[in-house]
């Protein structure tokens, strides 16, 4: 049997949702430290997307979604916030020894459908949940787009702790078997990545060291996870890198009278040290 990528409206949608390693413009997090001590920290981080990786030269993320957590739980106030022509800034207090993170996670359904000889779009709001309701009877030819992005850090203050690494069961997550605020250049990682709660298996992974407008080869790394969704790493050298994680493009079979696409979106930015 004959099968189609899911329609082009929802994908032309979902696409400027997602962050894609094959794209020229990648969304990401800087933070001025990983690791610090203390009992008075602080932490200050860019938001920018961008070609060359930590560095501001497209457009600035924006900071609506911004949380920051404490290794308690409990929600930390995002600070100084600021946005201009390249790039985004903020601060977060770190008030508690342990891991903090520090993450922005957007969740979307969009698509359209055909009624009476018109293709409308669905309205602002819609959800899986409502989504029959809003979808009027006699509709035809529906198409959806559901997206989860995840972008996020970790910042470590002391020793590194794994409160927050508790999944909520949607999109993808990561579970460190290594701490992501204890990685070492020329030792190996090791990370487990979920999909809405469970192990997921053949997720495509991507891992680009920064600096890569001062370098001719962009240094990429395409990996997949396990049947276990762990993937391991080994760094080549101390500094920054951009990791990426993706759900792969769905299919659906020809003559389907509703598409459904599915995608999710992990980014993360670690700092290696020099052994």
């Amino acid at each position: 049997m004959k099968k189609r990528i899911w329609g082009f409206a929802a994908t032309a949608a979902l696409a400027a949702l997602v962050a894609v390693p094959a794209s020229a413009h990648r969304q990401w997090m800087m933070p001025s430290a990983t690791v610090l001590s203390g009992d008075d920290v602080w932490v200050t981080v860019d938001a920018a997307v961008s070609n060359d990786l930590f560095y501001f030269e497209h457009q600035p993320l924006r900071l609506d979604a911004m949380k920051a957590w404490a290794p308690d739980g409990s929600e930390a106030a995002i600070e100084n916030k600021s946005t201009g022509r390249y790039r985004s800034t903020f601060d977060v207090h770190l008030t508690q020894k342990g891991t903090w993170r520090i993450a922005s996670v957007a969740d979307m359904l969009m698509g359209s459908y055909d009624l009476n000889g018109k293709t409308e779009r669905l309205p602002r709001g819609t959800t899986a949940a409502n989504l029959a309701e809003r979808v009027p009877t006699g509709a035809t030819n529906v198409k959806t787009a559901e997206a989860n992005n995840r972008n996020e850090i970790f910042v470590t203050v002391g020793e590194p702790t794994t409160t927050l690494f508790k999944p909520t069961g949607k999109g993808i997550e990561i579970v460190p078997v290594t701490h992501p605020n204890d990685l070492i250049s020329g030792e190996t990682a090791t990370f487990q990545f979920l999909l809405d709660g469970k192990p997921a298996a053949g997720l495509p992974v991507t891992l680009i060291p920064g600096g890569i407008r001062y370098r001719d080869q962009l240094g990429q790394v395409d990996l997949k996870t396990g049947a276990d969704g762990k993937v391991e790493l080994t760094w080549p050298g101390p500094g920054l890198y951009w990791l990426n994680v993706t759900t792969p493009q769905a299919e659906q079979p020809e003559g389907a009278p509703t598409v459904i696409a599915r995608r999710a979106s992990y980014v993360t930015t670690l700092e290696v040290l020099a052994p």
